[in-house]
């Protein structure tokens, strides 16, 4: 009781400091629209706040990557004048702003090796070199089999729109144009360009670069569907669309 009343007394006895909080409160000082947005952060859990800023991260290394890949076909085409180079800086250019714009995942898949996988299916292909054989026959087939690879990409992300992602996640199930024929048409169409580039540039290196690039990708398919098992909608989606990558054959 005595506590109690000498903080009473207490408070009673500094009316220049009530009436500082009676002025901020009719002013709104302490209102909840001035401490909304700081409230609102500080209350955000720090691992959701973790995972934003990654998420972030995440989207503008992938876009930096796309854009170095833009750059380079950008060159190509300057030197060339081809066909192929054109569509290819076309195409960098999309992932970069699918990168910038994408939906966030509901879930991410937490295994370093997804994401090893990921990087080396991404990134790989900076490891091959204009060098080897470069015959006729090479040439002619390896522009033709990129062209069908552009053209299987470009369609792959209209059909995903904003749910493109990196490593293994869940951003939606999408069903329709080439994933209506094969589960991971964007993985097949990757295999045509490093296919056409090998054609076109033909060595032992770039051979080996072709083979580690397709494993990381094939990889990737079979991280992805492990990550999606839970779903039922891609148990029967598995079950109505067979293939993988190449209809007929896996």
């Amino acid at each position: 009781m005595t506590v109690t009343s000498n903080l009473d007394d207490r408070r009673v006895s500094n009316p220049r400091h009530d009436a500082t909080l009676d002025a901020r409160h009719a002013h709104g000082s302490f209102g909840p629209a001035a401490l909304a947005p700081r409230t609102t952060w500080l209350r955000t859990p720090r691992s959701e706040r973790t995972r934003r800023l990654t998420r972030i991260l995440a989207n503008f290394v992938g876009a930096g990557g796309a854009t170095f890949f833009a750059w380079a076909g950008l060159q190509h085409f300057q030197r060339t004048h081809s066909l192929v180079g054109a569509a290819f800086f076309a195409e960098q250019l999309w992932i970069v702003a699918a990168y910038l714009v994408r939906r966030p995942a509901a879930t991410v898949s937490p295994r370093a090796n997804d994401w090893l996988l990921a990087f080396g299916g991404t990134f790989g292909g900076v490891l091959f070199r204009p060098s080897g054989v470069h015959s006729h026959f090479g040439v002619v087939a390896g522009l033709d089999v990129q062209l069908l690879g552009l053209g299987l990409c470009v369609a792959s992300f209209v059909a995903l729109g904003r749910s493109f992602g990196f490593a293994a996640a869940d951003r939606g199930l999408k069903q329709r144009g080439p994933y209506a024929v094969v589960r991971h048409p964007i993985y097949a169409s990757y295999v045509l360009l490093l296919l056409g580039y090998v054609l076109q540039s033909f060595s032992l290196r770039n051979v080996v670069v072709m083979m580690f690039v397709c494993s990381c990708d094939v990889g990737r398919a079979f991280a992805e569907e492990r990550f999606l098992t839970a779903s039922a909608r891609y148990a029967e989606y598995r079950s109505r669309v067979r293939w993988r990558l190449l209809p007929g054959v896996w």
